[in-house]
């Protein structure tokens, strides 16, 4: 099995406490690495490198010298695409064939564009009514960052997190989930090696509990950039009070992806069964409510069911593999229950629903893509977020009811529409409360696209121009430029 320590000041270390952990494949949950332990020794051991690299070399670099590091890495991440792709699938569960066409190379793409944008962080000048005065604003990084990230997409959330602190010039210490931890910790030969200075980028492996929340609480990490379901976000939040330590969040979602009569039929049909099945599900932003409206209803769910139900589940390492496992026990049970969840509340399982059958599957953690029919906004299944591939259909009468039912709710990641009508299609981008509002497509991402939460989704802005100045902040400079004293004290 292979080994993968912690990453602290430039070097692979073992944990303080020497001890490791396993990491599963969900495929067949069998171990496939050893991990290290991590602890709060270990933060604060990495809390301290940061500190001295944001201080010393790393911090006195120009924006170009900041640029060409990180665009480096994204070449060396590059070149090694079949190996990065294969650490997710194995931690993940997702099939290799997405791993290698969409998260290696969103990582990728989204490194380069950070290291084209290391210089975007400018300040402006302000006009004040005294002329012998001048005002502006500078950004600034905040020194030491912590980035705390999920299971679902691991390379590609940690180049959102690490790639915006470098960028700006801070030193980011960083948390993968415990239980995906590999892509990440691999990564960190690569911007080594692309030259990045000692302590720049620390990478600390473990669980929530004790090397999240040491973290979180640390005096020298000045923000935390953190992404997970909403519940972690709340404790997340509660910790930060004692420092008062800035915090940006990418929460839960339970996104609404409506689908109007007179909506393109193929295309809503495919957004759909995409908008729901990127990762298998697991998807912050997947479109998990389909709101059907009424004449249309039974055909766009026919027409779902039957693409779901055609859908290859598989070995993830099978390039031919569609959908994978599931990441581990926890969420498995988790997604299953909810089926079941479905059908005590009354509603239909129309595709799906079921665990395949076969040696393949035998030690896995496999769910068969499930539509559930005749669903309710009120039911659980079409309110709380499962993070699986599950998804609730709900029919709706008219623009009025489909507005109504897509709001109800408490998170506001993300929504989609599918309409041939322009002006329908702008009445509801605006009625619609959630950060990203997708028209005949879903689960577009780009790196120079906002991704921001409502609600119970999130605070803050991942992503574009306004999720890299999430990593700093402003300073206002008002200078006097008249030789002249100031003040009435004669």
């Amino acid at each position: 099995m292979r080994e993968f320590k912690l990453f602290i000041d430039g070097q692979f270390v073992d944990a303080a406490s020497d001890e490791t952990y396993e990491s599963v494949n969900p495929a067949n949950r069998e171990a496939v690495a050893t991990v290290a332990l991590g602890g709060p020794a270990d933060v604060s051991r990495a809390c301290e490198a940061a500190q001295r690299a944001f201080e010393g070399e790393w911090g006195a670099m120009t924006c170009a010298d900041r640029s060409a590091i990180l665009a480096k890495a994204a070449d060396l991440i590059e070149a090694r695409t079949d190996e990065f792709a294969q650490l997710e699938t194995l931690d993940v569960g997702k099939p290799i064939a997405e791993a290698t066409a969409i998260d290696v190379p969103a990582a990728v793409n989204y490194l380069r564009w950070y290291a084209d944008v290391t210089d975007a962080a400018v300040g402006e000048h302000i006009t004040i009514p005294n002329a012998a005065q001048i005002d502006f604003t500078l950004r600034q990084p905040y020194g030491v960052v912590g980035g705390i990230a999920p299971w679902n997409f691991p390379l590609f959330l940690a180049m959102l997190k690490i790639g915006p602190a470098l960028a700006v010039g801070n030193a980011i210490v960083f948390k993968p989930a415990s239980i995906t931890p590999m892509s990440t910790v691999t990564v960190c030969e690569c911007f080594a090696e692309a030259g990045l200075p000692a302590g720049a980028l620390n990478v600390i492996t473990g669980p929530g509990r004790s090397v999240g929340e040491a973290l979180v609480t640390d005096p020298r990490v000045q923000m935390v950039s953190f992404t997970g379901s909403t519940e972690v976000g709340r404790r997340v939040i509660e910790l930060s009070a004692g420092n008062i330590t800035n915090v940006s969040m990418e929460l839960g979602g339970k996104s609404p992806n409506i689908v109007f009569d007179d909506a393109d039929f193929d295309q809503a049909v495919a957004g759909a069964v995409f908008g729901l099945l990127l990762n298998n599900g697991q998807n912050c932003i997947a479109g998990t409510r389909l709101l059907v409206q009424k004449g249309v209803y039974d055909d766009i769910c026919a027409a779902v069911a039957a693409k779901l139900d055609s859908l290859r589940v598989g070995d993830p390492m099978a390039p031919e593999t569609q959908l994978g496992a599931i990441v581990s026990q926890e969420q498995f049970d988790k997604v299953v229950g909810y089926i079941e969840i479905g059908r005590e509340e009354g509603a239909t399982v129309a595709a799906g629903g079921t665990v395949p059958e076969g040696d393949e599957f035998a030690n896995g953690w496999f769910v068969r893509p499930t539509l559930l029919t005749g669903c309710t906004n009120a039911m659980r299944c079409s309110r709380e977020e499962i993070f699986g591939p599950v998804l609730a259909a709900i029919p709706f009468e008219d623009e009025e009811d489909a507005i109504r039912i897509a709001n109800d709710t408490e998170y506001g990641l993300g929504s989609g529409v599918f309409t041939t009508d322009a002006d329908r299609a702008q009445r509801m981008v605006r009625a619609l409360q959630s950060g990203t509002v997708y028209v005949n497509t879903f689960n577009q991402v780009y790196p120079q696209s906002p991704f921001p939460g409502w609600k119970q989704s999130g605070t803050g802005v991942e992503r574009g121009v306004q999720g890299l100045l999430t990593y700093t902040r402003f300073k206002n400079v008002i200078w006097d430029i008249s030789g002249e004293p100031i003040g009435w004290f004669g």
